[in-house]
């Protein structure tokens, strides 16, 4: 099961350590930056479930980068909690009217921290959470590691499972293949992006099974998707 991915924005190095620790202690997979500047080019590169945003950042601030976020398609949706040592009311107001869906008060706890998350992700992005994806006649069960269209259970490798569970997150959506690599395969894994075209080759003969359409587009330099119906 993939879990959930959320950015930490957060120049204070041992707060962020902090929650990067806690949140992987959750499950999550995690990553922290430091500045305004870079978050927002990789924002653009890979998009996460959740963003913990603290306002005060270098380059370019908390408050500016969401309302960045929210007039790209892309970002428009994307969750975001605001962390802060500003409490006054018009600031929470400002962040909250920026795009913020939620908003911390520093010094706050952790656990009152994590259960804000889990909610935002509850609410905002309830199919990362759970254990059922159903897209057109695929359902795939990630507990019990089971993919099945129109009631016949399907033959997966542990990658075209990940792959497959990966695009069903987000369908219609088009991925490069250095997106997929990012998010199927890791960061962390130097292969080479035509090992993603096998992979997807293998995929589609495995879910297209019969006289079954294809459900799985192939869009000429630009990368996969699975189809939303």
């Amino acid at each position: 099961m993939l879990a959930p991915k959320i950015m930490v924005v957060e120049d204070d190095e041992p707060l962020g350590i902090l929650l990067k620790y806690n949140l992987e202690a959750e499950g999550y997979q995690v990553e922290v930056i430091a500045r305004g500047d870079e978050a927002e080019l990789r924002l653009q590169e890979n998009v996460p479930d959740l963003l913990v945003l603290d306002w005060m950042v270098p380059a370019v601030s908390g408050i500016e980068l969401c309302r960045r976020l929210r007039m790209r398609p892309e970002t428009e949706r994307l969750p975001v909690i605001m962390l802060t040592a500003r409490g006054e009311e018009t600031d929470r107001v400002r962040g909250l009217s920026t795009g913020a869906d939620d908003y911390l008060v520093k010094p706050f706890s952790t656990p009152e921290f994590l259960a804000r998350v889990k909610a935002l992700l509850r609410r905002a992005k309830p199919e990362v959470l759970s254990s059922i994806l159903k897209v057109g006649d695929i359902v795939l069960d990630r507990e019990q590691h089971r993919v099945y269209r129109k009631k016949s259970e399907l033959k997966l490798g542990p990658t075209e499972f990940r792959l497959l569970e990966f695009m069903m997150r987000h369908p219609g959506r088009v991925f490069s293949r250095a997106q997929l690599l990012d998010n199927v395969w890791g960061e962390t894994i130097y292969i080479d992006e035509r090992t993603v075209d096998v992979h997807v080759g293998r995929l589609r003969k495995a879910v297209n099974t019969g006289r079954m359409s294809d459900v799985i587009r192939t869009i000429r330099g630009a990368g996969y998707a699975i189809r939303e119906d």
